[in-house]
Formats: structure tokens, C-alpha cells, sequence
């Protein structure tokens, strides 16, 4: 083929890629037409926001929209999710970072028996356990409170944190934990010094994982803790529906607000995410 019949190849339209690109971006708009539905009717009064005119943007802004009433009535719960996600987060995953490398790299007498019932905690059912778990939390001090929470979402938490954490050690050439044993480095010094730097992908994604699961709970946090000032910020965007009348605007803005945080992390990390995941996928 010569020079001038490629030059043409390369400048006809690929119109292939074009209809993806197209049916992409009508997903994209369908996708977000529920956020602009929500940003819309949040900036706007009371008064403003009905069945009719919920597709139009806000007149105008005034002090009186739903993300100020939003904001003050879920502040407080905003503060008692996060310091419930970050510690119970930190605490499973670095749990989990330990369970996976000792599963995957110091095999054990009957390692894969109690790996295998560790992962049947991953499908209990959260209601078949409330009765014990109330009664556990209270006989330790910590029901109605967000240690107890925290406490709850770390045990909680280990089955999936351990499964992605052994998977992504096992492709971890073994030759350097023979070669950290050499030097005289034992398990504790062998998983500080060698794993830990290696598993920052891992972490990402058991991070991103935890706290989306932990932030979006709603059973364990109504059950566990019944005091409203203490509850999560999903419990009291729940809270926000009054019995006789709703004010949509607030209700609206609150679900952009409580779905903010996990935004955030998406946003920010989310290219880590699909890295952490493909990492140590293919042996060699």
C-alpha cells in the first residue's frame, strides 16, 4: 500500500468509534440526570419545588435553600460518620493486610480450612446476627456508641478485606520473602519492611472498598446505636422525611450532601482503584 493510499485510510472517519462515543455520553446524561435533579430542587425554597417543575433550574439563590437546612441538620451526623469510616477502615484493612499474608505467604497446618470459614462471614446475613450483636455490645459496654460501630464494621469488614488482601500477596514473588529471611528478617519484619510497600495498591482498593460500605450502612447503624445525636449521617438523612410533611428541597440537598464524601474518594482515587485492581492480576 503506498504512502498517499494510508494517508487517506488514516483520514477516513472511524465511525465505529463515534456511535461508542455517542452511546456513552447519552448514558452519561441518563446517569446524571438524577444528581442535576437533586442539585436543582436543593437550591431552591420550599415553595418551589414540585412534581412540575422539578426539571427547571432554580429561579433564584437565597439563604432559604435545602443545602442550608441540609447542612445544619446533618453536620453533626456528617462528623459521627467520619469518625466512624476512617478508624473502622484503617483498622480492617490493616487486619486484613495482615490475615492475606500470612494465608498467602506462611501457609500453615489447616490455613486453608479456617480461610475458607473466615469467607463464610462474607455471606451471613446482617439481620440473622442483630439479636447476638446487640447483646455482645452491651455486655462489653460499647452498644450505643460509634466504638461499638466501629468495632462492628472492622469484624465485619475482615472476610472481604482478608480475600483481596491474600489474592494480591499470592502473586508477590515468594523469592523475596526467601531473600528477606536471608538477611534475618522474620514474619513481623518480613511483612513491615517488604509487604507493606508493596501493597499500597491493595490498600487503595480495600480503602475505597470499607469506606463506601461502612459510609452507606443503614441497618447496623439504626440498630447499634438508637440515640439520633450519635447516629450516622445516613440514619438521619432517612430522619429528614417528616411524618406529615417532607420538605423535598432538604431531603434533596441531604442526599448530595451525605453522597459527597464517597464522591470525593471516587474522584480523587479512582484511577488508583482500577490500578489497585489489576495489580498483581497476571503473574509474571
Amino acid at each position: 500500500m503506498t504512502t498517499a493510499a494510508l494517508a487517506r485510510k488514516r483520514r477516513r472517519p472511524r465511525w465505529g468509534a463515534y456511535a461508542v462515543w455517542f452511546v456513552l455520553f447519552c448514558m452519561a446524561i441518563v446517569f446524571l440526570m438524577p444528581v442535576y435533579v437533586m442539585i436543582a430542587n436543593g437550591l431552591k425554597d420550599a415553595q418551589s419545588v414540585s412534581l412540575q417543575r422539578m426539571w427547571l433550574p432554580p429561579a433564584q439563590l437565597s439563604g432559604a435553600n435545602g443545602f442550608v437546612g441540609a447542612w445544619e441538620r446533618l453536620s453533626p451526623n456528617l462528623m459521627n460518620s467520619l469518625s466512624m469510616v476512617i478508624p473502622a477502615t484503617v483498622l480492617s484493612s490493616l487486619i486484613g493486610a495482615i490475615n492475606g499474608y500470612l494465608f498467602a505467604k506462611w501457609r500453615f497446618r489447616g490455613s486453608d480450612i479456617i480461610f475458607t470459614l473466615m469467607l463464610f462471614g462474607f455471606f451471613i446475613p446482617y439481620q440473622s446476627i442483630l439479636l447476638p450483636l446487640v447483646r455482645t455490645l452491651q455486655v462489653i459496654g460499647l452498644y450505643g456508641t460509634i466504638p461499638g460501630l466501629v468495632l462492628v464494621h472492622v469484624i465485619y469488614g475482615i472476610p472481604i478485606t482478608t480475600l483481596i488482601f491474600r489474592n494480591y500477596f499470592a502473586n508477590v514473588p515468594t523469592e523475596l520473602l526467601d531473600a528477606a529471611r536471608v538477611d534475618g528478617a522474620g514474619v513481623i519484619t518480613t511483612f513491615i519492611r517488604v509487604m507493606l510497600p508493596l501493597s499500597i495498591p491493595a490498600f487503595v482498593v480495600v480503602g475505597i472498598f470499607q469506606f463506601t460500605n461502612i459510609w452507606n450502612d443503614f441497618l447496623f447503624g439504626v440498630t447499634v446505636v438508637p440515640n439520633p445525636a450519635r447516629q450516622p449521617v445516613t440514619i438521619a438523612l432517612n430522619n429528614l422525611s417528616g411524618t406529615f410533611s417532607v420538605e423535598w428541597n432538604v431531603v434533596m440537598a441531604g442526599a448530595v450532601v451525605a453522597a459527597l464524601p464517597t464522591a470525593i474518594i471516587y474522584i480523587l482515587l479512582g484511577r488508583f482503584f482500577i490500578r489497585g485492581i489489576l495489580a498483581g492480576s497476571v503473574k509474571g
